[in-house]
């Protein structure tokens, strides 16, 4: 076992030979995704995307992908003129079959290939314009160009072995009129929303070309920085994003998604009724908060009154989301509810204004970065523990600093955060979004409250480090059963009936 940092190079070269034979011997097994540590941080518009239920790996991302290979298609050219194409076809493998129906991830990459993308597709519109494509069994790729494509025989779940790279893939052929292959592209979605291309650099491809000024591979080494320099965490995070754009964009595009959380809110808590998907889970939120504001009024307010609106504004996210409304990904679509929950619970009960929820948000952000970059936040790579367990840790260290914690303070509640989520499986039922993962993301908000009150009652010392804590995170991972990583073919998802 590695103790206290993250592997060396000689480390990992012997972590990857023990997956790859773990591999061969189980083909249902993920190879070992190393970290990516020496290369810029993601910054805010990497962590927090803005785009449509209910899964941001298997929805966001999948409708991602079939939005640029339908924009080479149409920019693509052949002995100098456009590529005559004839007909499309879209597999999925892996987790995206097992659990493709249950998360959309069909109707993403018909509403990808027909030009939308999630962070400006109209959730209201979205199921009309997949259901005429399934009626009319034609898609429009350009304004002179047609062609016959029906969703049920065009659109392929593969329930075979996945693919190597990554659990979560797509292949997607265009043929032309003679039915000659034209193009092949394999993309995965890696979580959050993330997508990449075989064949491309992937390491930073994603970023912008600046050079951001404080490069750090892990916690560690941004605790120095902020020694060094005397930042905070959001300090660090907010002069990376000046590198980018400038602190009024930065601030801009923060403050964006912080009203996009609250509309997500508002808007579960003005629903009822039942959740689409055939489970027939009920919509709790609305009903809850309504009680909950009714005993206020009677002045009947319990001690744990706090914790009760936190459970009930996670909750209201993830009905959104599991309906297929617009939220985000923070840092998944499965774990949205918990950081807006956490803001809300700041902006309420701690009177936090907006210079404190900028601060909570590019907190967040730095956290995250560390755990994609060494980990994962795919649940298809390493269970819930990478999607509501980031979530957590990130809403902790979040709400530490606009608390006015000292780095020290930050990093040690993400790292509680993060500690209490270790080993969680993903197990959708049905392969929804909806059992366990709204109250899920009620658990994670209350224990990043938690996380971050403990972490403030200390002076930001720990016996266990963050960056421990993420390669623990990403160990159990890669020994967690494929079964146990958003397959539903584990868990709560065969031992509980779907009727």
């Amino acid at each position: 076992m590695i103790r206290g940092r993250i592997p060396t190079r000689p480390q990992e070269a012997r972590y990857k030979a023990k997956y790859e034979k773990m591999n061969k011997r189980s083909p249902s097994a993920n190879p070992v995704v190393l970290p990516q540590a020496r290369r810029q941080p993601f910054g805010v518009a990497d962590l927090f995307k803005v785009g449509i239920g209910p899964s941001s790996s298997h929805t966001v991302g999948p409708m991602k992908a079939a939005a640029e290979f339908r924009g080479t298609l149409t920019s693509g050219m052949h002995d100098g003129r456009p590529l005559e194409v004839a007909r499309l076809r879209v597999v999925s493998h892996g987790s995206l079959a097992w659990t493709g129906k249950g998360h959309a991830t069909d109707r993403a990459i018909v509403l990808g290939l027909a030009g939308e993308r999630p962070e400006s597709i109209d959730p209201d519109q979205a199921e009309a314009k997949a259901r005429r494509i399934d009626i009319d069994k034609r898609l429009r790729l350009r304004v002179d160009l047609e062609i016959d494509f029906d969703p049920s025989t065009d659109v392929v779940f593969d329930f075979g072995e996945p693919l190597g790279r990554h659990p979560n893939a797509m292949t997607f052929e265009a043929f032309g009129r003679g039915g000659a292959l034209l193009l092949r592209e394999i993309w995965y979605s890696v979580g959050g929303g993330f997508v990449e291309r075989e064949g491309d650099d992937v390491d930073g491809a994603h970023l912008s070309p600046a050079v951001v000024p404080y490069i750090y591979a892990n916690a560690r080494e941004l605790l120095s920085l902020a020694t060094q320099t005397g930042l905070s965490v959001a300090g660090i995070a907010l002069a990376n994003e000046e590198a980018r754009s400038s602190e009024a964009e930065a601030y801009a595009y923060v403050d964006r998604i912080a009203a996009i959380m609250a509309d997500c809110i508002e808007r579960g808590l003005s629903h009822r009724g039942i959740l689409p998907g055939g489970l027939k889970v009920r919509r709790r939120a609305a009903e809850m908060h309504s009680r909950l504001v009714a005993n206020r009024f009677a002045n009947v307010r319990p001690p744990n009154e706090a914790m009760d609106y936190a459970s009930v504004y996670a909750m209201a996210v993830n009905e959104e989301n599991a309906a297929g409304g617009r939220i985000v990904t923070a840092p998944t679509n499965g774990a949205s509810g918990v950081i807006p929950a956490v803001v809300r619970y700041y902006r309420e009960f701690h009177e936090g204004g907006n210079d404190g929820i900028r601060t909570l948000l590019l907190t967040a952000s730095a956290v995250g970065d560390l755990i994609k970059r060494n980990a994962s936040i795919s649940g298809a790579e390493v269970g819930c523990q990478g999607e509501v367990g980031s979530a957590a840790a990130m809403a902790a260290a979040g709400l530490c600093a606009a608390l006015g914690g000292t780095p020290q303070q930050v990093l040690n509640a993400a790292e509680v955060g993060l500690e209490h989520h270790l080993g969680m499986t993903c197990d959708p039922i049905g392969g929804l979004v909806q059992i366990p993962c709204i109250e899920r993301n009620a658990f994670g908000a209350v224990k990043a409250i938690n996380a971050a009150s403990l972490a403030l009652h200390g002076d930001g010392s720990h016996f266990v480090s963050l960056d421990q804590v993420i390669e623990t995170m990403r160990q159990t991972g890669f020994d967690m059963k494929s079964a146990y990583r958003e397959t539903s073919r584990g868990g709560l998802a065969v031992n509980v009936p779907e009727c």
